[in-house]
């Protein structure tokens, strides 16, 4: 990941901001969420407050409104129902058709259904102007406009632009209206086309911001902070909206999830791992790999907790059914990565599943070979990692901004697996080239922040050949960049402190050290790890 240099912070400052924000007791809130309580049950409708007024009529206002909520929490499904809901109450109501068009649109991933956006709009008139005219005043006049930009004549690109610019015209006309406001922050959001753009970010995450201060249970406005400032860099920033947006929507799963991108940032794992048992649900032996289950699966391996790893990633290959829900094979294939390599546990029966049925994404399958072959290498079997590394290179290599994509992945992973290979032959400073080559390449993919994308850092792979050349000082540098990219992770930290350890460096050792223990303050104690760490600390050493 690139971020300017002048925004960058250093792992350890990172880290001591975390110190002093993580939760004693994370987990009590979901104890309480776990049960069918009236709490509950009042918290299953909450979403927030907003501030909507409109020409519909009264028996539209409530599922118009609520529609809006579901939608400012990226839970377009319902939010489209909701809409529709509205439609019913009041045919006449041209905000409850412009509300069920933009649901078709997930700006932040670059995603669109311009033919069912464009079939919603034509339920209310067969043009832009009979639609418009149907708004009965001239603010909905102006609201109309941001979905007639949105699905206009043009590549999406362009309409994404015209979006952020009708959008800002409505909030400069209605300098009141919090609505507009945080549509227009989203427009800005939704720039992007998959290329994280700092400065349309930083100026959405102040609109939402100010919306936030002002209204303190504003969906919208904790969502698009999150999202304006979910990176290792800026996550700080956004540390109090993330608090804040469980509290505001606990009805939308989304929402509780939501705000582990910044606690991801943050190396925060135990909050990580609360938030995401949320969104998943209480009932965990339902668990189907997905978004949700992902993280947490991550999670619980950033925090030493390879047991709760093992059996989560069992649970979820135990439900994996077809058809598959959306993005379910890929997510599967990731947690397996993510555990094996995460935990180092090479013989464990998960890394040797087959799971090349399920028929993910290219995405997906790329990191899956990967693991496969280093798997195998950790193994002793050379060929499996040569069989693996010819795999990759068949592989097909999607653009950027492909939807459920990561463009470049490919690449990366065939190279990272080629030094692999290398430095197992003893073949260091070739090894050092194809991994470093990987490092340039996976430094240039945008920011999309969560458990790395690319199952094993490249900086830390680099880290640790470095290390097995006799390289200490180098190595160092490799996992203090990786630890830039991904704060708080565990390999990083042990790298960083068994390199540091080499090169002398013992207040580095004691520091990152220091850290692990913290994130593993719930870790399995028959971790190998922890007498390495005690041995690296040890005063006699």
């Amino acid at each position: 990941m690139q971020f300017p240099k002048s925004f960058r912070l250093s792992a350890y400052s990172v880290s001591s901001v975390v110190s002093s924000a993580v939760s004693v007791c994370s987990v009590c809130s979901v104890i309480a969420l776990a049960g069918p309580t009236p709490a509950r049950a009042q918290a299953e409708r909450k979403l927030g407050t907003i501030s909507f007024p409109t020409s519909g009529n009264a028996a539209a206002k409530a599922p118009f409104e609520r529609g809006v909520r579901l939608y400012y929490s990226f839970e377009y499904g319902p939010a489209a129902e909701a809409f529709r809901d509205a439609q019913k109450a009041d045919p006449s109501f041209a905000l409850a058709y412009w509300g069920e068009a933009l649901t078709y649109t997930h700006q932040v991933w670059n995603e669109q259904d311009l033919n069912a956006a464009r079939t919603a709009l034509n339920k209310l008139g067969a043009t832009p102007a009979a639609r418009r005219a149907k708004a009965t005043t001239p603010r909905e006049k102006m609201y109309m406009d941001l979905a007639e930009a949105l699905y206009g004549d043009g590549a999406k690109a362009r309409r994404d632009t015209l979006f952020a610019a009708a959008a800002e015209r409505l909030s400069t006309a209605n300098p009141t209206d919090d609505e507009a406001k945080v549509l227009h922050a989203l427009g800005l959001l939704g720039l992007n086309q998959a290329v994280r753009d700092f400065t349309s970010y930083m100026k959405a995450g102040a609109i939402a911001e100010e919306v936030l201060r002002r209204n303190p249970d504003h969906p919208a406005a904790a969502h698009f902070v999150i999202h304006a400032f979910d990176d290792p860099t800026h996550a700080p920033l956004g540390l109090w909206a993330a608090r804040a947006y469980s509290k505001i929507a606990p009805a939308a799963p989304h929402a509780q999830h939501m705000t582990s991108h910044i606690f991801v940032a943050m190396g925060m794992w135990d909050d990580v791992i609360s938030q995401n048992v949320i969104a998943s649900g209480h009932d965990h032996d339902a668990y189907r790999a997905g978004h949700y289950t992902w993280w947490l699966g991550y999670g619980y391996g950033q925090a030493g907790r390879y047991a709760d790893a093992r059996a989560h990633l069992e649970t979820t290959r135990k439900n994996f059914s077809a058809p598959q829900r959306r993005g379910e094979g890929a997510a599967l294939q990731m947690m397996r990565a993510h555990y094996v390599i995460d935990t180092e546990r090479w013989t464990d029966a998960a890394a040797t599943w087959d799971l090349s049925t399920i028929a993910p994404s290219p995405f997906g399958t790329a990191n899956d070979l990967f693991l496969k072959g280093f798997g195998a290498l950790k193994r002793g079997d050379r060929e499996g990692g040569e069989a693996a590394l010819a795999a990759l290179a068949k592989m097909p290599r999607p653009a950027a901004g492909t939807p459920g994509e990561m463009g470049g992945a490919t690449p990366i992973l065939e190279a990272q697996l080629r030094g692999a290979l290398l430095a197992a032959a003893g073949k260091w400073n070739e090894a050092v080239a194809a991994v470093k080559s990987a490092a340039a390449s996976e430094d240039a993919i945008p920011a999309e922040f969560g458990p790395p994308m690319i199952a094993k850092p490249s900086h830390e792979l680099l880290g640790e050949i470095l290390l097995g050349a006799g390289k200490p000082a180098e190595a160092q540098i490799e996992f203090a960049r990786a630890l830039a990219a991904a704060p708080g992770r565990s390999r990083s930290l042990i790298g960083l402190a068994r390199a540091a350890s080499a090169a002398g460096d013992r207040s580095t050792v004691e520091s990152a050290v220091a850290t692990l223990r913290a994130n593993w303050h719930a870790a399995d104690n028959d971790l190998p790890e922890l007498a390495e760490l005690a041995k690296l600390t040890s005063p006699n050493r």
